[in-house]
């Protein structure tokens, strides 16, 4: 029999070197899609101290000045000081972009999948966006701490920065208390750590915590900064590369991945669009009360225009037989790589693909994103007559 158990997540913020990385790669994409839709690309960012390189494969009509784009992404982000010996004025930037290969566009223009593998998404009743609590509130954190860097509210608070949360479940699998948190923020070096973690359990967790049931006095243990000081940070403490947080923008390991990076990837590639399909599948399957957790695994085969299989798991919690909610999801989404594209708008969308690179790419509550939507959940309903 199960006993009680322990699980963690994390999330970093928009200033984390990796998250820099992947802002670059989709701002890029973005600058792509705005004046040509069907621009093929696959954006690749790599940083380190005083330095950009973005490589890749870019098939578009338009133009789009890379060196303008990264820089601006780097200043949005907060990088703009001298000493922090990483800035948008003064990094070097490297543009090693070429055009993609037309034997992936001989298979793509006819619908098919941009590639092969396998995607994952999930859902569950843990919080009200259906995410799983541990990535929720560690999302929830780093958002916070960002936004009050950025208004200057946490004037010491420099743009590197991550936070932990370790979530007690107990025997049947359902949230019952928040064991540990760890927040690891960069910060000037004015200040001490003991003001850090005064400032951060007042201004930071204890808000975020409280919306989800729980406070500071809850929690078990709180570690910030345990090293003692995080002065040095940023692309000048660590590189960064796109697509080194695929846990973070995803379900924090709550549920499984497939391996495929999403940011600066366009939506002809499944690693990004069918992932965010499997979100929207197995979203509505929960909303529709078919299941209480669920995970969607969906596979392709590069130039293929079906899928190679679709199953789900309802990890013991399904009120309908497994093989008819597949056949009830096959009839009614269209899984093809072009019915996702069509149905979510991920050629033209309403949202800006660099905001999910900086604060997650699912459970968004801020934006309105179609693969959010509980738009499929009567339909499923009526498929089984509920």
């Amino acid at each position: 029999m199960q006993m009680e158990y322990l699980f963690t997540s994390e999330c970093v913020t928009k200033g984390h070197p990796d998250k820099i990385c992947d802002q670059i790669s989709d701002a890029i994409l973005d600058a792509c899609l705005t004046e040509d839709p069907d621009s093929r690309v696959a954006c690749e960012t790599l940083v380190t101290t005083g330095q950009v390189v973005v490589a890749g494969e870019i098939t578009t009509k338009t133009y789009v000045e890379v060196q303008d784009v990264v820089r601006k992404v780097i200043k949005d982000i907060g990088y703009t000081k001298g000493e922090l010996l990483f800035s948008a004025e003064s990094c070097g930037i490297l543009n090693a972009i070429h055009s993609q290969s037309p034997d992936i566009s001989q298979g793509v223009d006819v619908g098919g999948a941009g590639d092969q593998g396998m995607m994952f998404g999930g859902a569950c009743t843990e919080t009200p966006e259906l995410m799983p609590l541990p990535i929720s509130i560690a999302r929830a954190i780093t958002n916070k701490y960002t936004e009050l860097r950025d208004d200057g509210r946490l004037i010491w608070g420099r743009p590197d920065g991550k936070a932990q949360v370790t979530v007690k479940y107990d025997s049947k699998g359902s949230p019952i208390g928040i064991d540990t948190i760890v927040m690891s923020v960069q910060h000037d070096p004015s200040i001490e750590r003991d003001e850090i973690q005064q400032q951060l359990e007042l201004y930071v967790i204890g808000p975020i915590l409280k919306p989800y049931g729980f406070s500071i006095e809850d929690v078990r243990k709180i570690y910030v900064n345990p090293t003692g000081k995080f002065i040095i940070g940023g692309p000048h403490g660590d590189s960064g590369l796109t697509g080194r947080k695929i846990i973070v923008d995803t379900y924090g390991g709550y549920f499984s991945h497939g391996g495929g990076a999403f940011s600066g990837k366009d939506p002809t590639k499944v690693d990004r669009s069918a992932a965010y399909a499997a979100r929207w599948v197995a979203k509505n399957i929960v909303a529709a009360g078919l299941a209480t957790k669920v995970e969607v695994q969906l596979s392709y085969a590069i130039g293929v225009i079906e899928p190679t299989s679709i199953n789900i798991k309802c990890f013991g919690t399904a009120k309908v037989d497994k093989n008819i909610l597949i056949d009830a999801v096959t009839t009614v989404f269209d899984l093809t790589p072009l019915g996702i594209i069509k149905a979510l708008g991920l050629k033209q969308p309403s949202f800006k693909y660099q905001d999910l690179a900086a604060s997650g790419h699912l459970g968004r509550t801020d934006i309105d994103l179609p693969w959010e939507r509980l738009d499929k959940v009567e339909e499923l309903k009526t498929y089984f007559l509920l």
